[in-house]
This record gives structure tokens, sequence and C-alpha cells, in this order.
């Protein structure tokens, strides 16, 4: 590997800050913040708007939006599947 192309690869705090949830992950993402966490270490850190712990999809609350009965046609269909 050439020297000096590459990111640096480092441990980065990202805290989901609608559900208040912190993340420890590796990534080479630049960020000029930096703060301390529980394990007494400063990481540089990011925050983040949605992630897997508010996202509806992963959180289950995701809502299907029908217009027009067309979920309603589908399943009469083809079966609805449960």
């Amino acid at each position: 590997m050439k020297k000096g192309i590459h990111p640096e690869y480092r441990e980065v705090l990202f805290h989901d800050i609608s559900v208040d949830e912190y993340y420890l992950v590796r990534s080479t993402i630049q960020t000029d913040k930096t703060k301390k966490w529980e394990d007494g270490n400063t990481y540089p850190y990011f925050t983040l708007e949605i992630s897997s712990a508010s996202h509806p999809f992963y959180t289950g609350k995701q809502k299907i939006v029908d217009t027009g009965g067309r979920v309603q046609k589908f399943e009469k269909r083809f079966g609805k599947k449960s």
C-alpha cells in the first residue's frame, strides 16, 4: 500500500441524538469534535440524526402509507401473507 494516501482509520464515537444512543465504531470519518467516553478515553465525536436505534424500519414502527387502496388490491389479488 502507498504511504500517505489513505485516511486515518480509528475509533470514533457516534451519537444518535434522536434517542440518545452512543456507538463506538472504527471509522475514517473526519471530525473536529471530541468527547470523553465512559471508559475514560477521549474519542473523535460525530452526531447522527438517525441510526438503527431510531429508524422506523429497524424499530418496527414503520407505517405503510396507502393511497387509493393499493395494498388491499394487492392482498386481494395475491393473498395476504401471514
